[in-house]
């Protein structure tokens, strides 16, 4: 005998019922693990800067915006993003002048509102990086997956990203502190014909950042000849965008990307393709914008000193970083330079009902 009709409509609708609140719950649940961060101090312009900038991302194109920033933004990392911008703001003498162009791929709103909730003055902009689908199938596996997010190659992307009237950023990965005034690092000086300038570090061993395959291969190791070719760090940048989209700089590392996926000819990321485009043909830094390698290396992520000399910017490059040994309860003692710019508000947890 079949069950009443009134039944089965009732078992339907309890259904459906239970169907939503496990969708809202795995909604809650996804929101739940999003890390929530405290409002930074404001600070303030000094008397002979310019006029304060708006907060958001109106003034991209003012001539009040002595400094644009440019930084990816992610979920994964924004922890560290967060630090990096509040020490920016911290060690200038123009912090309300700076204008932050941020790149996403996803969580635009999430990423969007927690930055105005913790620099309610700042101006910022995000924009969405769209060539993340071709990017991604241009892309090699490298030695560390997470040199193979398509949002670690928007760096060779900015010049498209960024409105044209910007015609000079200074690129910053996400996890770095300044301890200086980063209007002294956007003013460096580069020669009428250079696009990019960074620290360069021409005792590192080069050839070690190309394949044996690469060397062996004349047709492929000319593109060095007649340039002293130096190891630089890509995550500190100083970027002429008119002279970069005017020299082709995106389609020419996409060509040496092209080439990898056809033959293996380096295994680190995105470094190569941007030291086989400018190596050699780059203005110079001081190091002291770049005290890299604090996160070790990309395998065990081992603690490490700071390099000899002044310091004005520190970098946790490698595979280790400050805020997930600091959790962990094993920091490196240079950690601790990091700690004061968490803005983080409280970690995401889950509760175990088993």
């Amino acid at each position: 005998m079949a069950p009443p009709l009134h039944l089965f409509s009732t078992f339907l609708l309890l259904l459906a019922i239970l169907s939503l609140t496990s969708a809202a719950g795995a909604r809650d649940g996804a929101a739940s693990t999003k890390p929530r961060f405290r409002e930074a101090p404001q600070f303030y312009n000094s008397p002979s800067c310019p006029p304060p900038l708006p907060a958001g991302p109106g003034a991209a194109c003012s001539p009040n915006a002595l400094v644009h920033v440019a930084m990816t933004l992610d979920v994964a990392y924004l922890r560290g993003s967060m630090a990096a911008v509040l020490s920016v703001l911290q060690h200038t003498a123009c912090p309300q002048s700076v204008f932050f162009h941020f790149v996403a791929v996803s969580a635009t709103g999430y990423l969007n509102a927690t930055i105005a909730s913790s620099f309610p003055s700042l101006a910022f902009q995000i924009h969405q990086f769209s060539d993340e689908q071709r990017v991604a199938g241009l892309i090699s596996t490298s030695i560390r997956a997470a040199l193979d997010r398509p949002l670690n190659y928007a760096r060779s992307y900015l010049a498209r990203l960024l409105p044209e009237c910007v015609r000079r950023v200074v690129y910053l990965d996400s996890d770095l502190v300044l301890v200086d005034d980063i209007a002294s690092l956007a003013s460096t000086p580069l020669p009428d014909d250079v696009a990019l300038a960074a620290p360069e570090y021409c005792n590192a061993n080069f050839t070690s950042y190309f394949t044996p395959t690469f060397w062996a291969n004349p047709t492929l190791s000319v593109a060095f000849e007649g340039r002293r070719a130096c190891y630089f760090n890509t995550g500190v940048m100083v970027m002429e965008l008119g002279r970069w989209r005017d020299g082709g700089y995106t389609e020419q590392i996409e060509e040496w990307m092209e080439l990898q996926k056809r033959m293996r000819i380096y295994e680190l990321g995105s470094l190569p393709p941007f030291l086989l485009v400018f190596a050699g043909r780059i203005a110079a830094v001081e190091h002291r914008w770049n005290q890299h390698g604090l996160g070790g290396d990309n395998y065990r992520g081992l603690c490490r000193d700071l390099h000899p000399g002044p310091v004005s910017l520190l970098h946790w490059s490698g595979k280790g970083k400050p805020w997930a040994r600091l959790d962990a309860g094993r920091p490196c003692p240079l950690d601790a330079l990091w700690a004061p710019y968490d803005l983080l508000l409280r970690a995401p947890f889950a509760i175990d009902d088993s």
